[in-house]
């Protein structure tokens, strides 16, 4: 007996874990909820259908129109960096947008930033109807900004980097083919010569042409034992600080005293 207790329990449990599939759910006015209906006929009408419905609870007959909703065309700005384009796309009448929704246009991802409806005045959701206009950017990609100095001459540009990219200041990167250090980046409140920032949250980079490592390469074999005894030729456990150097890393002048002569 024990073990038809069991099954017949474990046969409950099963068959409280399969939810009903249910085909054909309409609302029903007599039933006043979602029903299941049977489909006594279905007529086109141009691109949607009429059906004539029969609820299965109630056995009520009822119609149901069904249309694809209409299509219209909603003015967009998208912001791609510094440069902005005025559309028009095609869109469902019943679209709602919001701020922050992403959509896709000419193969790029675009977010919304901003809807205007028709009385000018800015919404954080509207439908396609009541849009004025509807700004976005590019969120797939971004637009650096960046000043690249070269000793005295400084040259403008920009990068096209993915989203989210980081940059950290005081570090090397290879731009246009070449190895910059980034002096500093400005984020809108202010420049930081230090921490990492996401590209879309940079405003301009501040590049500077690191410094000729070769130029400082020791070349005489007093040179090169001295570099070593400084830890500038791989790792030194104990390395000498340069004379030259101060507690206040402030470098001496290289003027001798005169001996005073003997008398």
């Amino acid at each position: 007996m024990g073990c038809g207790k069991g099954d017949s329990m474990t046969d409950d449990i099963l068959e409280d874990d399969f939810d009903e599939v249910v085909e054909n759910v309409a609302h029903c006015s007599e039933c006043n909820d979602y029903e299941e209906h049977e489909i006594l006929k279905v007529k086109s009408v141009g691109s949607g259908r009429d059906l004539l419905l029969k609820c299965i609870s109630c056995s009520a007959v009822t119609n149901l129109q069904i249309r694809e909703p209409k299509s219209i065309l909603v003015p967009f700005i998208l912001t791609d960096g510094p440069n902005s384009t005025r559309v028009e796309l095609d869109i469902d009448e019943d679209e709602m947008f919001n701020i922050g929704d992403v959509f896709e246009d000419s193969e790029m991802l675009w977010s919304i930033n901003q809807i205007i409806d028709l009385k000018g005045r800015k919404k954080q959701s509207l439908i396609a109807t009541d849009a004025s206009v509807i700004s976005a950017l590019r969120t797939d990609m971004v637009r650096v900004k960046v000043t690249a100095t070269r000793g005295e001459y400084s040259d403008s540009s920009s990068m096209l980097v993915e989203y989210g990219t980081k940059f950290t200041a005081d570090t090397k990167i290879d731009y246009q083919g070449e190895v910059w250090r980034i002096r500093a980046i400005h984020t809108g409140a202010g420049r930081t010569l230090r921490g990492t920032v996401e590209a879309q949250d940079i405003k301009r980079i501040y590049l500077h042409e690191p410094p000729n490592l070769e130029h400082f390469e020791p070349r005489t074999p007093r040179e090169r034992r001295q570099a070593w005894k400084e830890g500038r030729l791989g790792y030194n456990p104990n390395p000498e600080v340069p004379k030259e150097v101060t507690k206040k890393r402030v470098t001496p002048s290289n003027k001798r005293k005169k001996k005073r002569p003997r008398k």
